[in-house]
């Protein structure tokens, strides 16, 4: 009997193990996000990693709603996140055009890497030691990402410090995306690519603060029009995703403007 009880303790419910299946199922999105590129569908590549990006960011509430967060699914989330973001992108961009660029589009895409990597150990220890973030919960993002920017008298979690490794992988695939809507082969020169390419790099390791839109509010008697706008949103994606990319992506650069400009007025105050 006491057998019996011992082995069911040890009894895992198979929906626990969706939120880790969620995180792999996205490192096989990057994984052929990579194998695309180097096919030459770089079109199904860059919508990979937009998938892996999607499933990155529903394995951490699956998670907390099944309530099975754990250190384990953290870690596997960031090392994920380090393929999907950090190196998926980068091997994408390279082989759709920064081969002519020789070396230094080869150096540029081991610098948005490294930071990207950086960024993600940098994070992970603070969180593990007592840092200002919080262990980040299974999946949904990595420590990176879960920890907020220092603020005066802003919330908890109002702010992350530099560019989420998600919304980098974005960002650098933003060229490509351009030549997608336009249907045009790269706009911009190698030399030009890979100065950008590291730019962003630079921001994923910056302290900078970037809006955590988890933390949004809306009133009870604007929700409808919230989710309509939602819905809408996502129609756009999928039936125009390019342009509609495009216009997210320069609306999120613009709230980094904003953010940035909120924090330091915020900071004078205080």
């Amino acid at each position: 009997m006491r057998r019996r009880s011992a082995e069911s303790s040890r009894d895992l419910p198979i929906i626990k193990l969706l939120p880790n299946l969620l995180t792999l199922t996205a490192v096989c999105a990057g994984l052929t996000a990579i194998r695309f590129a180097f096919l030459g569908e770089f079109e199904w590549a860059v919508r990979l990693v937009l998938a892996a990006g999607v499933l990155d960011g529903l394995d951490g509430r699956l998670a907390r709603l099944v309530r099975s967060e754990s250190l384990v699914g953290a870690e596997l989330d960031s090392l994920a996140d380090f393929l999907n973001f950090g190196v998926a992108p980068v091997l994408i961009l390279y082989t759709w055009a920064l081969q002519g660029a020789g070396g230094l589009g080869w150096i540029a895409c081991l610098c948005f890497s490294l930071c990207c990597l950086m960024r993600l150990a940098r994070f992970n220890v603070d969180a593990k030691h007592g840092g200002k973030g919080p262990m980040p919960a299974e999946g949904s993002a990595s420590a990176a990402d879960a920890a907020p920017a220092p603020a005066a008298t802003s919330r908890p979690g109002d702010y992350f410090v530099g560019v989420p490794s998600p919304a980098g992988a974005i960002l650098l695939l933003l060229p490509m995306v351009v030549s997608f809507a336009l249907k045009q082969p790269p706009i911009l020169p190698p030399a030009a690519l890979a100065i950008y390419l590291v730019v962003i790099g630079l921001l994923m390791i910056s302290r900078i603060p970037t809006y955590s839109f988890k933390n949004i509010t809306v009133r009870r008697d604007k929700a409808s029009f919230t989710l309509l706008g939602a819905v809408l949103v996502a129609a756009a994606l999928l039936i125009y995703l390019w342009p509609t990319l495009i216009i997210l992506t320069v609306v999120y650069v613009a709230s980094i403007a904003v953010a940035l400009i909120s924090r330091r007025r915020t900071v004078r105050k205080g």
